[in-house]
């Protein structure tokens, strides 16, 4: 049992006895003897004195009572001379073992035994204080970033007991610190993370756009027990902007060999079209003519959709702007003319942001709703309704788009380019509304909804550092024009 609690390994203790005598005698009680036995001498002697001189017995004894209690008494201010200062050192020692630094021991001077011990201890309490205070602001200098990392960090004991979280992971994992510490990995649905191995990737489902996380994993002694510390970069970013890149590479190159096709067979299907003879069968001549016109409008649509994506991937950076939220979301509910969107008023509030990318993302992604909604799968096409809502929670301002369509049945590639499950769709909507939310230090999530309505959720979540009311705003633009 008491194993558990020791170091696992550490210098061996060498204990250096105080004296060579193994008398089992106090230090004071051998000090009162050392005393009384230099002192009986003396008491033999008066005794001896008054006897040679024939002095009456009883005075003899109140004489030899009274050189006792003399002794007795100097003893006891000899005794006091000693052991005062020892106690005194005492007591700063074991204000140091309490972490007490604030009592030193007086009298402190060299050529002096107890002086020098005086010193020595002075000068490791000074010692000891300056470690303690440069240990103490470490300590909350580490706590400090660990608290600021955007990076989950999370610590766990042998057992897989939390230990340690920081406010990312508070907020990653929705735990908080007062009832997750001392609960096991299990228990707070942490198992796949406390159980991957250094650099593993791991995929946690956040809605829609699932999150991707390295897993750094190191080892640490703390009171001599081992613990492991975890660190989460999430590397969803970097690995869509990689993804994005390989998409611009591959359009790049498809993009220059398809044009230098289309260009050709454009012109040859035209050139065909004016070569054909009068003399051709009607029949003929009809098909001829509509074969040519497939392959126009196919080259042109093709050419088209080329066209679309590496308008796409050429997306430039924001050029931000002040925005009211309100009145940008009026106009892209009022493009909408297949349906009536409905707007749920919000928090009047002003953004910086590139109006009309922010307009392009929100169109797309209210064209969506919209589609779902009236597509054949949704249960009540006949009722179909979108409303856009939105929000202002903790530095982040939410636009929500919902609908009342089928919901999401594959999430893993709704932002994969070309990918799409409409016949007329290009596959260029929600990864285009996700550069955009990604160039304004957002992101886009959907995700079915959970209010109990059938239908799926789109919020694009970006910073409101910037944000500010709208009204005053307002009201200082006017005051500076005027």
């Amino acid at each position: 049992m008491d194993s558990e609690h020791q170091p696992a390994s550490g210098p061996t203790i060498q204990r250096i006895p105080l004296q060579r005598s193994k008398r089992r005698l106090g230090f004071e009680s051998r000090l009162r003897v050392l005393f009384w036995i230099f002192g009986a001498p003396g008491l033999v002697l008066c005794w001896w004195l008054l006897y040679a001189n024939a002095v009456d017995p009883i005075v003899t004894a109140i004489l030899l009572s009274f050189y006792l209690l003399l002794w007795a008494f100097l003893t006891s201010i000899a005794m006091e001379q000693i052991t005062r200062p020892l106690q005194t050192l005492t007591n700063v020692v074991a204000a140091l073992r309490e972490d007490d630094y604030s009592f030193r021991a007086r009298g402190a001077r060299r050529e002096d035994a107890i002086g020098d011990l005086a010193i020595e201890i002075n000068a490791l309490a000074n010692m000891l204080q300056s470690q303690r205070a440069g240990a103490l602001e470490a300590i909350a200098l580490v706590e400090r970033v660990v608290d600021a990392m955007h990076s989950p960090v999370m610590a766990f004991d042998p057992e897989g007991r939390l230990k340690l979280l920081n406010t990312a992971a508070e907020h990653v994992f929705g735990l908080k610190i007062g009832t997750a510490l001392g609960h096991t990995a299990r228990e707070l649905g942490l198992e796949r993370f406390a159980g991957a191995a250094d650099e593993d990737l791991l995929t946690m489902d956040t809605g829609a756009q699932p999150g991707r996380w390295m897993v750094k994993r190191t080892g640490f002694r703390l009171h001599g027990v081992p613990h492991q510390l975890l660190v989460l970069a999430d590397v969803s970013s970097a690995l869509r902007e990689e993804e994005r890149l390989a998409w611009k590479r591959l359009i790049r190159v498809l993009g220059h060999e398809i044009n230098n096709s289309l260009t050709p067979i454009k012109s040859i299907a035209a050139s065909l079209r004016g070569q054909l003879r009068p003399g051709i069968n009607a029949t003929d001549l009809e098909d001829f003519d509509r074969g040519l016109e497939v392959i126009e409008n196919r080259s042109e649509s093709l050419n088209r959709f080329l066209q679309a994506y590496r308008q796409l991937m050429g997306l430039p950076a924001p050029r931000l702007a002040p925005v009211e939220v309100n009145s940008l979301i009026q106009r892209v509910a009022k493009l909408e003319t297949r349906l009536r969107v409905r707007v749920i008023d919000g928090e009047e509030c002003v953004i910086q942001a590139d109006a009309d990318q922010l307009q392009q993302a929100l169109i797309n992604l209210v064209r969506n709703a919209t589609e779902a909604a009236l597509g054949p799968d949704a249960e009540n096409a006949a009722t179909a309704s979108v409303s856009i809502a939105w929000r202002q929670v903790d530095g982040e301002v939410t636009i929500s788009i919902l609908d009342n369509g089928p919901g999401l049945s594959n999430a893993s590639n709704l932002f994969v380019p070309f990918y799409t499950t409409k016949p007329t769709g290009t596959g260029i909507g929600l990864v285009l509304a996700q550069q955009i939310a990604e160039g304004h230090a957002g992101a886009v999530r959907l995700a079915n909804r959970t209010d109990g309505v059938t239908g799926c959720i789109a919020e694009v979540r970006l910073p409101a550092g910037t944000a500010e009311r709208s009204f005053p705003q307002m009201a200082v633009n006017s005051a500076n024009k005027s």
